[in-house]
């Protein structure tokens, strides 16, 4: 078969025009409405846990008592405060104790624990003055077990809050003075 040359220009402007209406048509994109998203809607906050009181095994990390200790003479005798008062070692020379004695009062002998961090001892304080006292002798090794403790001992009895006490010179002082 023979090619015509006045069909071959026709035949080039027909593929053309098909090959542009066929771009044409398949560049056209049909586009869906965007599709809503939900709004999410808030949660309330969970309440927060309830404080708790400090567990005895972890007095360590319970903060120190406020307060600060001061030392002097008192009446002839060697006398740390701390805290104004809350807790006193009071050093008796001539019958060489010293005097541990704790504000609060109480109806009759009550225990009174102090922590160290070289261990624990309960003692029997019996009431003296709007206070719980125990006398305890000047070479007792509670004493240096207070002294020496880690940076705080604590005091605690029933019915009062504990006290978290820092192992401060004063201590040792009542105690050196006493011996």
């Amino acid at each position: 078969m023979k090619a015509n040359r006045r069909s071959a220009p026709l035949t080039l402007l027909a593929l053309a025009t098909l090959s542009a209406f066929t771009a044409s048509c398949s560049n056209t994109r049909v586009i869906p409405p965007p599709t809503p998203v939900p709004t999410p809607t808030p949660r309330p906050a969970p309440p927060p846990p309830p404080p708790s009181r400090p567990a005895t095994q972890g007095w360590q990390d319970v903060p120190i008592t406020p307060g600060d200790w001061t030392w002097g003479i008192e009446g002839g005798q060697s006398v740390a405060r701390f805290a104004g008062g809350t807790l006193v070692l009071r050093c008796d020379r001539a019958a060489s104790t010293i005097t541990l004695q704790r504000s609060g009062s109480a109806a009759g002998i009550e225990p009174l624990t102090v922590t160290t961090t070289s261990g624990v001892r309960t003692l029997s304080a019996t009431p003296q003055a709007g206070a719980l006292a125990v006398a305890l002798p000047a070479r007792d090794p509670l004493l240096d077990a207070i002294a020496f403790s880690r940076g705080r001992f604590a005091v605690e009895t029933p019915g009062l809050e504990p006290l978290y006490v820092p192992s401060w010179p004063e201590v040792s002082r009542v105690s050196e003075d006493c011996r």
